[in-house]
């Protein structure tokens, strides 16, 4: 398996994107748990505003999720200057004026997009730590650790050694890569509305954020027609007062402006385990059983 990733790794980027195309629309067809959760989260988000723009939505979420897992070779696998011209960067001024300030520096990086190739653009330009989890493939993993520690890009796991990790280099003036949108366990979250719905958001942003007073940069790699490769956008957030409730809406309003290349699918609305029940919010409708 690792030799055929290798291989599709000197593919066409357009020629991956089709054949994730397809294999988006095959999970979509094959799983009635994955269709029914993106179905469910694209309608209940109301970035829609008819059916016609819902159904449009909805088929380009089930092609984009079949992208995101076909240009993992590429990203992981292809020559790095190969990598890097695949993107194209006119925001990074808002990244140099954090360090500027010798501040360290949260990117944060929602599931829009190509999320692995913003980590990667940031990795070669500056010092960055990025959260990690060990994904269910065991044999997977040496593929993903050696993709994503290119350049100068370190990773923390997902524990109490790997948040001390990103505390450390945050207050080195460093920066650190973390994906906010992440169903976070029990009590490493607080319930804010996320579309209107109550969803569970990681707190480790804004603590990083109050004990180092770092700087936070939403970024975003868009994913262009036909293969031609990735605008990576970026952000910088205000500081002031932010909490749970100002991350999950920055997500929105970047999600907004792309919502086709948002993984809808997902569960992002999950009740972890000894996290209690979500409250209801203002004007929130019936709830539907997950």
């Amino acid at each position: 398996m690792q030799t055929l990733l290798r291989c599709l790794s000197f593919l066409p980027l357009s020629l991956l994107h089709r054949i994730g195309a397809v294999l988006g629309w095959l999970v979509y067809w094959t799983s009635p748990t994955y269709a029914g959760r993106l179905r469910m989260n694209l309608h209940a988000s109301g970035v829609c505003i008819d059916t016609a723009e819902y159904k449009n939505v909805l088929r380009q979420s089930i092609s984009e999720a079949g992208k995101t897992v076909a240009e993992l070779p590429k990203i992981w696998l292809a020559r790095e200057s190969d990598v890097l011209a695949l993107v194209e960067c006119k925001t990074w001024a808002s990244v140099e004026a954090a360090c500027a300030k010798g501040r360290g520096l949260i990117f944060l990086t929602p599931h829009l997009g190509c999320f692995e190739v913003a980590a990667f653009y940031g990795g070669q330009r500056l010092p960055l730590t990025v959260l990690y989890r060990p994904p269910k493939l065991k044999w997977l993993e040496p593929l993903m650790v050696s993709g994503r520690t290119r350049g100068d890009i370190r990773l923390a796991p997902a524990n109490m050694r790997g948040v001390r990790q990103l505390y450390k280099a945050l207050l080195r003036g460093e920066a650190v890569g973390l994906l906010p949108d992440q169903a976070p366990g029990a009590g490493e979250g607080a319930w804010a509305p996320f579309f209107g719905r109550p969803a569970y958001t990681v707190t480790l942003v804004s603590r990083l954020q109050r004990a180092t007073n770092a700087a936070i940069v939403m970024a975003f790699a868009e994913r262009l027609p036909a293969g031609r490769g990735y605008t990576l956008h970026l952000e910088a957030l205000a500081t002031e007062r932010f909490d749970e409730c100002a991350l999950n809406r920055a997500i929105e309003s970047v999600v907004r402006r792309c919502p086709g290349q948002y993984l809808w699918s997902y569960n992002r609305y999950k009740v972890p385990a000894g996290a209690g029940s979500p409250p209801r919010l203002a004007g929130e409708g019936p709830r539907v059983q997950r």
